[in-house]
């Protein structure tokens, strides 16, 4: 039986990690409400339309399907609306999860892999991150993650459940085949918007401060391709299923780059100039946030191939000028 359930598979993430799982010999089964979702993304595998807070419709899956392991990504993720709307966050994400891990459990399904986030580190600038780096989120969102990685651990000590836990920040491209990509509505992360502002579909591209210190006085932020970072979870489930025990992984390049280092190798690939305007810095944006991945390449084997600048930046513009799920 090779069933893992992957929640939140019709989204940007999970629809890549059902191809890497597809490939890697597995079916997933995708369980998404399809809220930040798209079903045109569910290309794999068998879909499900539920929601984790109802705890029935997970128990169904559990029964139908029989998974050897859950793949969860089902989660609200903006920061800052998390910064307004908490409960939202905490219902959706910690319960959710909760109801998702309690049925795993009941269903004696002991393998869970979880995308949480380098958000549970909270504000520590300037420095690499390492799964050792004290835990001190400053936002709903990070701190509902944190609160699933203890769940997590409780479920270990208590059930035996094993866990694969992957903390990272920013992930950008797309599948270099151009079956599944980027597509949020409304759209808010930096490569994206910035190949609408290439494309016309916006104005311009607003860089939130440039005064930063920084060599050119934008805030830097590190950046994993999408492809890379699922083949790690891919490499995550395998190690469960050979019976490791639970572990917790940053993934991560330990550098960065910087907002006018995105525009400038945009510009490159596209051929086509950034229109930009300059902005205030944002609220609570740090000078440069990275996460470092050593870890992750020393004990799981995990070789980042693809998560140069121009790679990612070439693959997201393929998608971006191609690519497109029905709205």
């Amino acid at each position: 039986m090779t069933n893992v359930l992957v929640t939140g598979g019709a989204g940007y993430i999970g629809s890549h990690a059902c191809k890497a799982l597809a490939a890697a010999g597995f079916t997933p089964v995708t369980f998404d409400n399809l809220v930040t979702g798209w079903r045109d993304a569910v290309k794999y595998g068998p879909f499900v339309e539920g929601n984790l807070l109802n705890r029935d419709q997970i128990d169904a899956v559990f029964a139908q399907y029989q998974p050897v392991a859950v793949m969860h990504f089902a989660a609200l993720s903006q920061v800052g609306d998390s910064m307004t709307q908490p409960g939202l966050y905490w219902r959706n994400n910690v319960e959710g999860s909760l109801n998702l891990i309690e049925a795993a459990a009941q269903a004696g399904c002991q393998s869970f892999v979880f995308s949480s986030t380098c958000a549970t580190y909270g504000d520590q600038d300037n420095v690499v991150l390492d799964e050792n780096s004290a835990q001190h989120p400053i936002n709903a969102y990070g701190a509902s993650k944190r609160a699933i990685e203890d769940i997590l651990r409780d479920f270990d000590v208590a059930h035996g459940m094993q866990s694969v836990i992957f903390r990272y920040f920013n992930v950008a491209g797309a599948d270099p085949d151009g079956e599944v990509g980027e597509f949020h509505r409304p759209e808010t992360h930096l490569i994206p918007l910035m190949l609408d502002a290439i494309d016309g579909k916006r104005d311009a591209l607003t860089v939130f401060g440039t005064d930063y210190d920084t060599p050119d006085g934008t805030c830097i932020r590190d950046y994993v391709h999408v492809c890379d970072l699922v083949d790690a979870h891919v490499l995550g489930l395998q190690w469960l299923l050979d019976g490791k025990s639970s572990r917790v992984f940053n993934l991560g390049t330990g550098s960065g780059f910087s907002v006018r280092e995105v525009i400038e190798h945009s510009s490159k690939v596209t051929n086509r100039a950034v229109p930009i305007v300059e902005g205030d810095r944002r609220p609570g944006d740090c000078t440069k946030l990275v996460s470092g991945s050593s870890r992750a390449v020393a004990e799981l084997g995990w070789k980042p191939t693809r998560s140069s600048l121009s790679e990612m930046i070439s693959d997201a513009w393929r998608w971006h000028q191609t690519g497109h799920y029905d709205t």
